[in-house]
């Protein structure tokens, strides 16, 4: 199961989780048709659009506008800087405007619920997300968190950051929010001194993610990245072992083994499966 939400560039986060925050929670509006299948996802893509059903309309999600709306943004970067990592804080490394804070989602012919971070934590007592990927999983991973916090700033809390794991716990409503670093989602091992991406290989770090509630996926970046970004020396596919290949050749194999695991592994009736497009990068 799964469904791609799309997101501009810094900190422009908020429409994307009201949406994910209304696929999760308002289930006598919303249901399980917004999720897409990751079975033959690779012959349906172009054919599926995530839709919003309700008695009394159906609602493209992705098609709409950015609208300018001045009652945003929904937390401010300032009252939350033990959880924004400081390359990703773009107020604080001085970007001079601030007007792309001012901007929500819209669809056409629907209107998306304002985030609310106290029945978001209601709904979701209890429970646990997970975002995995990269740093484009980091960055929501983090604006959750200051969303959420905005909404309760006196409750008691419980942060831990690691490689590749991190979670940050609302302890009065026993919910927990955790990012799992896994730019390619598919396993790297160490071979001999070198570095082997295993591009049908997924239990290395797949064990991991087992237990969520809630598991927000995303990959792209890193698959073109080369010299000293490159995150790997070898790739491995079908037993055999090489320096290089079409990168789109070893991106496809490698969501093929995701979404393998998903569909072997995943119980669709406790955990919903969010993948994730590729944002802009942000480096310059």
């Amino acid at each position: 199961m799964s469904l791609a939400c799309f997101q501009p560039s810094c900190n422009l986060l908020a429409s994307c989780f009201a949406f994910f925050f209304l696929v999760l929670i308002q289930t006598k509006t919303a249901t399980s048709a917004v999720i897409m299948s990751t079975r033959n996802h690779h012959n349906n893509y172009h054919h599926s659009r995530p839709m919003l059903q309700s008695n009394q309309s159906t609602c493209a999600l992705f098609v709409g506008a950015w609208v300018r709306d001045e009652s945003y943004p929904l937390y401010e970067s300032s009252n939350c800087p033990t959880i924004i990592d400081a390359e990703f804080n773009c107020q604080m490394y001085g970007r001079p405007d601030s007007e792309y804070l001012k901007y929500r989602w819209q669809p056409l012919n629907c209107e998306l619920p304002r985030f609310n971070g106290l029945e978001f934590l209601l709904k979701m007592r209890g429970k646990s997300i997970m975002f995995v990927g990269d740093s484009l999983g980091r960055n929501q991973w983090e604006s959750l968190i200051c969303m959420i916090s905005s909404s309760v700033p006196r409750t008691s809390t419980q942060m831990s950051r690691g490689d590749p794991f991190s979670f940050f716990k609302f302890l009065d409503y026993d919910a927990t929010i955790s990012f799992y670093k896994a730019p390619y989602l598919v396993d790297i091992d160490l071979v001999q001194g070198k570095r082997v991406l295993r591009l049908e290989e997924i239990s290395g770090n797949a064990n991991a993610w087992r237990n969520a509630d809630v598991l927000v996926f995303n990959t792209g970046h890193w698959w073109n990245h080369k010299g000293s970004l490159q995150g790997w020396d070898y790739m491995e596919s079908g037993g055999t072992y090489y320096q290089d290949m079409d990168r789109l050749v070893a991106l496809e194999r490698g969501l093929g083994t995701w979404a393998k695991w998903v569909d072997a592994t995943i119980d669709a009736t406790r955990t919903r499966v969010f993948f994730q497009s590729i944002s802009p990068t942000h480096y310059k």
